[in-house]
C-alpha cells in the first residue's frame, strides 16, 4: 500500500489537532502548514504540538505583510462590507492560507490537501475554491464531509474527547466551547454558548478591543494619508509616532483603535450555503481605516464613479465572502475598482474616543471640492438661473406620470 502524503492546514486548534491524528490513523503522511497571519501564538509550540500529534513535518509561513498588502488593502479600498456590516476578517485571511498551503504541497510533492473546515460553514468553499483554481489536480481530504469520519465525530464535545483520548494538547475545553478565529485583521468569536443569537456575550471574551465605556476619557486624534486609495502613512497627533510601512501602519491602527474600543459587532450574518450564523467580530484597524478611506472619496472620488463604486462593493464583498477570490469575476471585479481608486490621494484627520472613529477634516491634492463653487455667501461663477432650465428638465417624466395616474380609471 502506497501512503498518501497530505498537507493539512494546522492552527493547532481543537479540529485540526484531532484531525491531523485521525489522518495519521487513517494512513496519511501528514505535512502540518501553519500560515502566520498575524494571530497572536506562539508557532514554535504550535509546530511542536503538530510533531508530538504525528505530523511528519511542519512549515510556518510569514503571511502578514503579503495579507495586508495584497488583501486587506485592496478590499478596504474597494468598500468590500459583507451585507452593510461584516469586515471580512475571515473570508480574507483564507485566499493567502490557501495560496501558500498549495505551494507548500508543491514543495513536499504532496498528493493532496487538507482542511479543518466543517461541511455547514463558508471556510470549506474559501479553501477549496482556492485549490479548485491553484491546483486543480490536487486531491482534498475534507474530513468534516467523510462518513467515517462523522460516524466517530458528531461534534466538538466528541472532538475534546478523541484528543484526551490520544493525549492531544488542546485549548478548548468542555466549559467553554467556543470557537476563535484570530488574524490581522479581526477576531471572530461563534458556535457553542453564542450560537444562541438572544444571549448576551459575556465581557470576558474579547480580547482585542477594550469595552468602550472602559475606553479613556481623552481623544486621540490621528490622520491617514492615501495614495490611489492605499494608506501609506499613519500619524498619531497627540504623542508624534508616525508609521508608513504597510504591516507597521495597520499593526499601531490595530492597536490604537483597541485601545479606544473602535471596532467590535455582534452580528447573525448569511452563509453562502444558506445558513444563518451569529458572528462577533473585533476588527479595530479595519474600521479605521474604511471610515478614513469613505470620507476621503466624499472630496475626490467622482460623484458617477462613486455611485457605480457603491453598486460595485457589495458583489465585491459577496465575492470574497463566498470564496471565489481566485476566480474571472474577481479579476474583472478588481480591475474595475482599481480603476475608481486612481487618484484618491489625500489626508483624512480623525478623533478616536469611546467606540468612534470621527473624520474631522479632510484634503486632496486630487481633490473635486471647489470652494468658491459651493459657497451660498458667492456665485463662484455658478449662474443660479440656469438651476432653472434644469429643474423643468427633470420635471418632465414626473409631469407625465402624474397625467397618466389621473385619468387611469384604474388608479
Amino acid at each position: 500500500m502506497i501512503t498518501k502524503k497530505v498537507v493539512l492546514a494546522y492552527s493547532g486548534g481543537l479540529d485540526t489537532s484531532c484531525i491531523l491524528k485521525w489522518l495519521e490513523l487513517e494512513g496519511y503522511s501528514v505535512i502540518a502548514f501553519i500560515g502566520d497571519v498575524g494571530q497572536d501564538e506562539d508557532f514554535e509550540e504550535i509546530g511542536r504540538r503538530a510533531e508530538a500529534t504525528g505530523a511528519d513535518a511542519v512549515h510556518v509561513v510569514d503571511l502578514k505583510r503579503e495579507f495586508v498588502t495584497d488583501y486587506i488593502f485592496p478590499a478596504i479600498a474597494g468598500g468590500a462590507i459583507y451585507e452593510s456590516r461584516y469586515l471580512l476578517g475571515t473570508s480574507l485571511a483564507r485566499p493567502p492560507l490557501a495560496k501558500a498551503q498549495i505551494e507548500v504541497a508543491r514543495q513536499e510533492k504532496a498528493d493532496g490537501v487538507s482542511h479543518g473546515a466543517t461541511g455547514k460553514g463558508n471556510d470549506q468553499l474559501r479553501f477549496e475554491l482556492a485549490y479548485a483554481a491553484l491546483a486543480p489536480r490536487l486531491e482534498v481530504v475534507a474530513p468534516w464531509k467523510i462518513n467515517s469520519f462523522l460516524e466517530k465525530f458528531q461534534g466538538r464535545t466528541d472532538l475534546i474527547r478523541f484528543a484526551k483520548e490520544h493525549n492531544i494538547e488542546c485549548p478548548v475545553t468542555l466549559e467553554k466551547p467556543f470557537s476563535t478565529d484570530e488574524n490581522l485583521m479581526h477576531r471572530s468569536y461563534e458556535s457553542g454558548v453564542l450560537e444562541d443569537p438572544a444571549r448576551p456575550p459575556d465581557k470576558e471574551i474579547f480580547t482585542v478591543c477594550v469595552d468602550p465605556k472602559d475606553a479613556p476619557d481623552e481623544i486621540t486624534t490621528i490622520e491617514i494619508e492615501f495614495r490611489d486609495a492605499r494608506p501609506i502613512r499613519v500619524k498619531n497627533l497627540v504623542d508624534g509616532r508616525e508609521e508608513t510601512e504597510p504591516l507597521a501602519l495597520f499593526t499601531y491602527l490595530n492597536k490604537l483603535g483597541g485601545d479606544n474600543g473602535i471596532g467590535r459587532i455582534d452580528i447573525v450574518e448569511n452563509r453562502f450555503i444558506g445558513i444563518k450564523s451569529r458572528g462577533i467580530y473585533e476588527t479595530p484597524g479595519g474600521t479605521i481605516l474604511h471610515i478614513a478611506l469613505r470620507d476621503l472619496e466624499g472630496i475626490a472620488m467622482d460623484k458617477q464613479v462613486q455611485r457605480l463604486r457603491d453598486m460595485l462593493a457589495p458583489e465585491y464583498a459577496a465575492i470574497i465572502y463566498n470564496g471565489f477570490w481566485f476566480s474571472p469575476e474577481m479579476e474583472f471585479l478588481a480591475g474595475a475598482l482599481e480603476k475608481s481608486q486612481q487618484l484618491i490621494d489625500g489626508v483624512v484627520q480623525l478623533e478616536l474616543y469611546k467606540g468612534n472613529a470621527s473624520p474631522i477634516g479632510r484634503s486632496s491634492p486630487s481633490s473635486l471640492y471647489n470652494e468658491k463653487l459651493s459657497s451660498m455667501d458667492v456665485a463662484g461663477g455658478f449662474n443660479q438661473i440656469d438651476s432653472d432650465g434644469f429643474i423643468r428638465i427633470n420635471a418632465l417624466r414626473l409631469m407625465a406620470h402624474r397625467l397618466i395616474v389621473r385619468h387611469n380609471p384604474r388608479r
